[in-house]
Formats: C-alpha cells, sequence, structure tokens
C-alpha cells in the first residue's frame, strides 16, 4: 500500500542531493529528499577536503570540467550572498622533481583549455618567498590564484535548509530497501533506521545521488552502468598554532589517482594535511589506518617538515564515490529515473551546477515545472575564523547576552549558537551534526570540556 505520493524523488541527502533537492525547491513540485542517516551530509559530504575549485586540472571537453568551472563562480556567489564562510588564497602546484617540473607548463596549457587563464610557473626562488616554511628540493611551482578555502559544512545545511522552508520533504532516517518501477510511477520501498517500520513512497520522477551507493540503488532497477568502488582519503587536521606556517593551498602534481596530498589552510585556522588514496572494497570503512597515517607523515615531512612539529588535532577518514571512470556518471534513463554518481572530491564546488544541470536534462525528458518562485533568503552562522565570531561581536552581545556566553573553548562557540542550531529550520541529531554547524567539540581537547553540557543541550 502506498503511503505517500510525489512528483520527484530524491534518494542522498549528501551535498549533491540536497542541491538538487534546492534546485526542485523553485518550481512547484511535490518532493521528498530521502537519507539513510540522521543528518544531512552525513556521509561522504562531510569528510570533503573543503577546497573551492577552479577545475583548471580536469580533463578538458568532460562533463566534470564543465560542471567545476561554472560551480565554481555559483558556489562562491551563494556563499557570499548567505554567509558562508570562504577565503581567497590561492593554491601553489609545487613540483619537486625534474619530471613534475617538465609537467607544469602543460598542467597551464590544461587550465587554459579548461577556461582558467590565471596560472603563472614561478620559480624556487618566487617559491619559497611565497613560502618560506616548504622543505627544501623545490624546483618551481605553478600558481593557481582562484583556488579557495570553503566551509565544507554550512553549504550543504543551507541547500537542505531552503528546500525544506520551500516546501521540500527531507525523511531521513530513512533508509531505501527496494524500488519497483512502474509504466508511470516507481513504488520505493523504504524502512526507518531507528523504529524499523516500512512505507512505500510513490514518485514519478526518481533521482539516484545515494554516493557511495548509487551503484547499487541503480541495480535495484536492473541497471549496471558502473561500478563505485570506495576510494579512501585519510587526512591529519592540525592545531592553529600551526596556522601560520602556511599561506597558500600547497597542490601536488595529481596522478591517475587522484590529486595526491595536499596541505592546506582551513577556514577553521587549522592546517590539514591528506588525503591518502587508497582503493577498498568496504563501504563503510572511515576510520584512519596506521599505515595512511604513518605515509602522511613522510610525506608532509617533505613538503613542510615544521608542520610536524605541532599538534595534531584530529585525523579523520573519507570515502570517494570512485568508478571505472574518471568522469562524473550523471545520465537520464528512461521511464523517468536519473542518475548522479561517481562525484568524488569536486563534487561541492560542482554541487549547484550539477543539480541545474540535472533539471536540464529531466525537462528535456518531460518534467514540467511552471514559473519559478523566490527561494527564503537565509543566513547561516559564519564560522569562518577569518569573520566576526559571535562572541567577537559587540552588537550581538549587547542585544543577546548568551552570544558572549563560551561553551567550546578550543573553537570559541557559543550557548546561543548552539541553541540557534538546535532550534533551527534543520536541527542537528547528533554532536557530529551539532559541531558541524557550529564548531563545538570539534577542537583541540575533542570535547573534554564540553562534550557533557552540549550533550545536555541536543537531549533537552
Amino acid at each position: 500500500m502506498v503511503n505517500k505520493k510525489y512528483d520527484l524523488a530524491i534518494i542522498g541527502a549528501g551535498v549533491i542531493g540536497c542541491a538538487i533537492a534546492r534546485e526542485a525547491a523553485k518550481y512547484n513540485l511535490t518532493t521528498v529528499l530521502i537519507d539513510a542517516a540522521s543528518d544531512v551530509g552525513e556521509g561522504t559530504s562531510k569528510a570533503n577536503t573543503a577546497i573551492l575549485h577552479t577545475g583548471f586540472d580536469m580533463t578538458p571537453g568532460s562533463l566534470e570540467s564543465k560542471l567545476v568551472s561554472s560551480g565554481y563562480h555559483l558556489l562562491y556567489k551563494y556563499a557570499t550572498d548567505h554567509n558562508i564562510a570562504v577565503e581567497k588564497l590561492g593554491g601553489l602546484l609545487v613540483a619537486w622533481s625534474d619530471e613534475q617540473l617538465e609537467n607544469l607548463p602543460k598542467l597551464k596549457q590544461k587550465a587554459i583549455e579548461n577556461g582558467y587563464l590565471e596560472c603563472e610557473i614561478i620559480t624556487p626562488a618566487q617559491l619559497y618567498e611565497l613560502e618560506p616554511n616548504l622543505g627544501q628540493g623545490a624546483l618551481g611551482a605553478l600558481t593557481v590564484p582562484g583556488e579557495w578555502i570553503i566551509d565544507p559544512w554550512n553549504p550543504i545545511v543551507a541547500y537542505a535548509t531552503q528546500a525544506k522552508l520551500a516546501g521540500v520533504e527531507i525523511s531521513l532516517n530513512t533508509k531505501v530497501v527496494d524500488i519497483k518501477n512502474t509504466d508511470s510511477s516507481f513504488n520505493i520501498t523504504t524502512s526507518n533506521t531507528i523504529t524499523n517500520q516500512s512505507e512505500i513512497i510513490c514518485t514519478s520522477y526518481l533521482i539516484n545521488s545515494a554516493g557511495l551507493y548509487a551503484d547499487e540503488i541503480d541495480n535495484l532497477l536492473g541497471i549496471k552502468n558502473f561500478t563505485i568502488t570506495p576510494r579512501r582519503g585519510e587526512l591529519i587536521v592540525f592545531d592553529k598554532l600551526a596556522r601560520t606556517l602556511i599561506n597558500h593551498v600547497i597542490l601536488p602534481v595529481p596522478s591517475a589517482m587522484g590529486k595526491g596530498v595536499l596541505i592546506s589552510p582551513t577556514v577553521f585556522g587549522n592546517i590539514m594535511l591528506g588525503p591518502t588514496a587508497e582503493n577498498l572494497d568496504d563501504k563503510t570503512a572511515t576510520g584512519s589506518s596506521n599505515i595512511g597515517l604513518k605515509s602522511l607523515m613522510e610525506k608532509g615531512a617533505k613538503i613542510a617538515p615544521k608542520l610536524l612539529d605541532e599538534e595534531i588535532t584530529a585525523t579523520y577518514a573519507g570515502l570517494r564515490s570512485a568508478t571505472e571512470s574518471s568522469d562524473y556518471q550523471i545520465k537520464l534513463h528512461p521511464n523517468n529515473y536519473l542518475t548522479v554518481g561517481g562525484i568524488r572530491s569536486t563534487g561541492l564546488t560542482a554541487s549547484l551546477a550539477i543539480a541545474e544541470y540535472v533539471f536540464e536534462l529531466l525537462t528535456k525528458s518531460g518534467l514540467q515545472l511552471g514559473n519559478k518562485k523566490q527561494l527564503a533568503d537565509i543566513k547561516m552562522n559564519n564560522i569562518g575564523e577569518a569573520s566576526l565570531r559571535p562572541y567577537q561581536d559587540e552588537q550581538k552581545i549587547a542585544a543577546n547576552s548568551d552570544y558572549g556566553k563560551v561553551i567550546c573553548h578550543c573553537e570559541k562557540s557559543t550557548y546561543q549558537e548552539i541553541v540557534d542550531a538546535l532550534t533551527s529550520t534543520l536541527p542537528p541529531a547528533t554532536l557530529g551534526g551539532l559541531g558541524r554547524r557550529t564548531r563545538a567539540g570539534i577542537g583541540r581537547c575533542a570535547g573534554f570540556y564540553c562534550h557533557s553540557e552540549l550533550r545536555k543541550l541536543l537531549e533537552k
């Protein structure tokens, strides 16, 4: 028995699914966004490397190149409009061998073919003037002024919040068990991950943006166009006291396994080293490994040896949705079914462009959108270090003294920031979700001093 009917259902509430839901919210469609997790962005999206990519090193002519290039400008404007942290650092692609040095002109030409014209090759002397704490032996670099850093979490929450305010139903803790395709619709059998209760959702159009599980959702409909191989990327986060050591995003010369190990400041004031690239069979293996962390430390010792003298705040790992192809796997199938798969580390940057592209495909297949409507103009809590945080904002504190009451002293998160998140349109269900919205509990003490108070507020 069908419990609910919709025009459009989206499976997967990562950054791509939430961006698509936001795009759907602009039209008079009944839409549901489904995810097995208890929060949006709870899977691969929460472990993004937090770089706003120019697309300079994409494969020219690829779908990824097209969508990253346009998504870059869309996301920067979106972040600016909605108070999401971005820092314009710029990147340096550093050559450590003669072979890598010889590749720099090719990479510059590749950037030009991708429509990015600002790259320049600089000498070792120029490089060390920009980055005096780099390890010895660098032979030169390619500048990429547009490679910036961004808060990777607030865009996801912002997309989903705008979607929900416009009427999109967000169904979390909802696992897809089976899908049956009739002549005119899809019947999606789901199971609540908390109560185990089943429900059948009927939809005319179905979008698969299930990330690591996109191939499995395809398989439920008898489609086998690609296989997801989870590619684990481990990262190390260094303490804020290390922040002055690095001024740019230090990029490696790319390989077939990806962009390689980089060193990057974060908008939260830390330094990040990583990621590794290890193909696995297990789609849940998000733990760090001794081998991976050792490898990162060895690479870090060459790139920026002084960094290894600093304290480590955290280690984490994310699983990228690698497929047999290096390009995005976005395909419209018969019967109004669309797959958005194979979206790897550039997915955050490309998210808004991917959403627009998805609706281009859907309208070509006959989806009637009608007139656009205006989405709510929301402002996020800017949690970047370069912005004025609530604990520093005298006007906010004068209006409400709880903005001056610091709960998390490592990250300077205040009582009222926590309350704002917990009473928001899309409140977190876990301490992790609360931390991604406010930074509370994710600092150098790992919540030792504040988790008790945060837990009380979360439960309350």
